[in-house]
């Protein structure tokens, strides 16, 4: 994104800088490359999240709840990371606070890569978070952890096959040896920097709501412009569905990255 905002001091934030910020998130510098947590409760996702930014770890609130956020950096071949920890939750509806704090920034926090922390010993079971974050946004990479439990109970899970279905990194890893870590930060900056390019297959919907999508996509594309990352199918898909609390997140996004577009200086946390 090449716009900046122009009533900085320092002249030069971009606006993918200025949106994230208004879900408290700071970047230390415009290198550092912004990655969402996400993942059901009780998967290991905090200890995935501590083992991966130690003691690199700043907490409070996210803007207008009471959820908790919680922030950790970490550096990989050079390259800083800031993790955002999302809160655990079971799915992307928004039923909830926690629920609609977590899709809220995958979808407008313009985080660069996603990842997404499930259960190897109920995989099942936890993927149907993982297909909504993956039908959101492309850009995920899935860590399969408690691995080790797994294989103490004689469950045996073919990595390779699973990336190659779902289209996007799978890593097996038990954070709590530090056994998969590397390997899952070296997935993360490939997808981060844009190296690997992951390819979830489209959903398919049954005809007559594929219609329906169809009707909508071309209206979309101005509404989207600043989303570039979101996946326009399913943005239709809550649109048809009126998903009011959606539909208001994205008209007041929309209507802040066309005035951080502009450098008003109202959005800007400079």
């Amino acid at each position: 994104m090449k716009n900046r905002c122009r009533s900085c001091a320092s002249g030069a934030l971009s606006v993918d800088v200025i949106m994230r910020s208004r879900y408290n998130v700071r970047q230390d510098t415009e290198r550092e490359k912004v990655i969402a947590l996400a993942g059901n409760p009780n998967v290991g996702k905090t200890t995935v999240f501590n083992s991966l930014t130690g003691l690199r770890q700043h907490t409070g609130n996210w803007p207008g709840k009471t959820v908790t956020q919680a922030q950790g950096r970490f550096l990989h071949r050079n390259q800083p990371f800031l993790l955002v920890d999302l809160p655990g939750t079971y799915s992307l509806l928004a039923h909830s606070a926690d629920e609609q704090v977590a899709r809220d920034f995958i979808c407008f926090g313009r985080p660069d890569a996603t990842i997404v922390v499930i259960d190897a010993t109920c995989l099942a079971r936890n993927l149907n978070l993982a297909l909504q974050v993956m039908e959101i946004t492309g850009k995920v990479v899935l860590c399969v952890n408690l691995i080790d439990e797994a294989e103490c109970k004689g469950i045996r899970i073919d990595l390779d096959t699973l990336s190659q279905k779902l289209g996007v990194p799978v890593i097996g890893t038990a954070a709590r040896s530090g056994r998969g870590l590397f390997e899952l930060k070296e997935v993360l900056y490939g997808v981060a920097m844009g190296q690997i390019e992951p390819a979830p297959p489209p959903v398919k919907y049954d005809e007559e709501v594929q219609s329906a999508v169809d009707q909508l996509l071309p209206r979309l594309g101005p509404l989207l412009q600043g989303l570039p990352h979101l996946n326009p199918r399913w943005v239709a898909m809550r649109l048809l569905d009126g998903d009011d609390p959606f539909l208001d997140s994205l008209t007041e996004c929309d209507c802040a990255f066309e005035m951080a577009a502009k450098g008003e200086m109202a959005l800007c946390a400079q």
